[in-house]
C-alpha cells in the first residue's frame, strides 16, 4: 500500500511524526527512545502540544525543521499527507481525551498510527476509532508496551505449549504510590492533574491508567478473555474525582478465575507489575521490575529460574532480547520491540500484505476495546455494589 502521490521506498528510515510528547512529557521521550533504539524510524514533524509556542519551542529543542512544526495535529496531518516526503506514521502520545481526534486525521490520510493506551477517554469515542480503522488502509498499534519484554513472550509460548496445562488461576496485580498524598491539588504535577481529571482520562482512574496495563497482560499471556468482573472501586485521595484503587475478580473462559488489584496509593511500590498464571500442570510467575527472570514450577518439582538469554530460553523470546544474558533489559527495549515490530508491519503492508498478517503480536484496535470495556465494567460493577457485570 502506498499513500497517492507520495514517493515510498521500502529501505531506510521510516518518517515518523509526533503528537503531543513536547516539554515535560515523560512519555513522549519514551516513545522517542523506543523508536531509535532499533534504528528503524526518524523523526522530522511534530505537533508536539496544544499550545503553539510549546510546540514551536519543543521543535527547536529536539532539532526539528520549524517548517514542520505544527501548531496543532490537524494541521500537521493535512500538511505531511501532501508533501511527498511525509511521515508514513506516527505517534500519539497525548492525555486519552486526544487520542480519537488525533488518530483519526491521519489514518484518514492513510498514515500510520502507533497510539498511547488506553484507546480513548469514552467509549463513544472508542467505537467511532474502531470504525476509522477499519475505514482506513492504515495501521493502528496500540503500545501495551509490556507484551514486549523477552520473558512475558517466554511465558505466553510457555502457555500456548500447554507446559502448565488448562489455566486455573489467574493473578495479576500493579501497585504504584505516586499519588498517595493529593500530589494534583497544586497543579504542578501534569502527570497527576490530568490523570484524575474525568474530562481528559476518562471514567477510570487508576484502572484506566495501569489496571488496563494488567488487564491486557494478564490476557495477553494466558490467551484467555474474561467474560465477566466483579469490582471495587476507591478514591482515597480527598476530593479526588477518579478510582486511585481497584479490586477486581474475573472470570475467564474455559473456566479459569482471576484476581486484578491496581493502585496508585499504594506507598513501597514504585511499578509492581507482577503476573502469576497457574495450572494443572504448573505456575509461572513474572515480575516487571525484575523483567529479566520467569519462574517456572512444574507440579512436583522444584521451582526453576529461567533467565533472558540464559539456559532454557525459548525461540519466542530470544527473537526480542538484544544483548547476552547478565545484562538487563527492560522498559525502554521493550517498547522498542513493539517500535521495531511496527516498522515490519509497515513495511509488509506497504508491500501488499493484508494488515491483519502483518500485525503479528503487536496490540491493536481489538486490544483497545478490550482496555476499554474492562474500564467501563469495573466502573458499572463498583457503582452496583461490586455486582457481576458482562465484558
Amino acid at each position: 500500500m502506498t499513500i497517492e502521490g507520495r514517493k515510498e521506498t521500502l529501505s531506510g528510515r521510516i518518517p515518523l511524526g509526533m503528537v503531543g510528547g513536547g516539554a515535560d512529557a515523560f512519555i513522549g521521550g519514551v516513545h522517542r527512545i523506543a523508536a531509535r533504539i532499533d534504528d528503524r524510524f526518524s523523526l522530522v514533524a511534530g505537533a508536539l502540544s496544544s499550545t503553539p509556542e510549546k510546540a514551536r519551542a519543543s521543535g527547536a529543542a529536539l532539532g526539528l525543521d520549524p517548517a514542520r512544526t505544527y501548531g496543532s495535529f490537524a494541521e500537521m496531518a493535512e500538511a505531511e499527507a501532501a508533501r511527498p516526503d511525509g511521515i508514513r506514521a506516527v505517534s500519539i502520545v497525548t492525555p486519552n481525551h486526544m487520542h480519537y481526534p488525533a488518530a483519526k486525521a491521519f489514518l484518514e490520510r492513510g498514515i500510520h498510527v502507533i497510539c498511547d493506551k488506553p484507546l480513548t477517554s469514552t467509549m463513544q469515542d472508542a467505537a467511532a476509532l474502531e470504525a476509522a480503522v477499519k475505514a482506513s488502509g492504515a495501521l493502528f498499534i496500540l503500545t501495551h508496551n509490556y507484551t514486549g519484554y523477552p520473558m512475558v513472550r517466554q511465558a505466553r509460548a510457555m502457555v500456548a505449549a500447554g507446559q502448565i496445562g488448562k489455566i486455573r488461576v489467574v493473578q495479576v496485580e500493579y501497585p504504584q504510590g505516586w499519588m498517595t498524598e493529593s500530589v494534583e491539588a497544586d497543579g504542578t504535577n501534569k502527570q497527576a492533574v490530568w490523570r484524575t481529571d474525568p474530562a481528559r482520562s476518562g471514567a477510570g482512574g487508576a484502572t484506566g491508567d495501569i489496571g488496563t496495563h494488567a488487564y491486557n497482560l494478564a490476557c495477553f499471556v494466558t490467551g484467555l478473555a474474561a467474560q465477566e468482573l466483579a469490582a471495587d472501586l476507591q478514591s482515597f485521595g480527598p476530593g479526588r474525582q477518579l478510582d486511585d484503587n481497584g479490586h477486581v475478580m474475573l472470570r475467564f473462559a474455559e473456566g479459569a478465575r482471576g484476581m486484578l488489584w491496581c493502585s496508585q496509593v499504594a506507598p513501597g511500590h514504585e511499578n509492581g507489575l507482577r503476573l502469576r498464571v497457574y495450572g494443572e500442570k504448573g505456575g509461572l510467575e513474572w515480575s516487571q521490575e525484575e523483567p529479566n527472570v520467569l519462574w517456572f514450577t512444574p507440579q512436583g518439582q522444584p521451582k526453576q529460574q529461567i533467565q533472558r538469554g540464559g539456559a532454557g530460553i525459548w525461540p519466542e523470546a530470544a527473537a526480542v532480547s538484544r544483548i547476552p544474558s547478565g545484562h538487563p533489559e527492560g522498559y525502554l527495549e521493550a517498547f522498542a520491540t513493539l517500535y521495531a515490530s511496527a516498522a515490519d508491519a509497515i513495511r509488509a503492508v506497504e508491500g501488499g500484505t493484508s494488515r491483519e498478517d502483518a500485525m503479528g503480536l503487536l496490540p491493536g484496535i481489538a486490544d483497545g476495546m478490550a482496555g476499554m470495556n474492562f474500564v467501563r465494567a469495573c466502573v458499572e460493577s463498583s457503582r452496583g455494589n461490586a455486582a457481576w457485570v458482562r465484558l
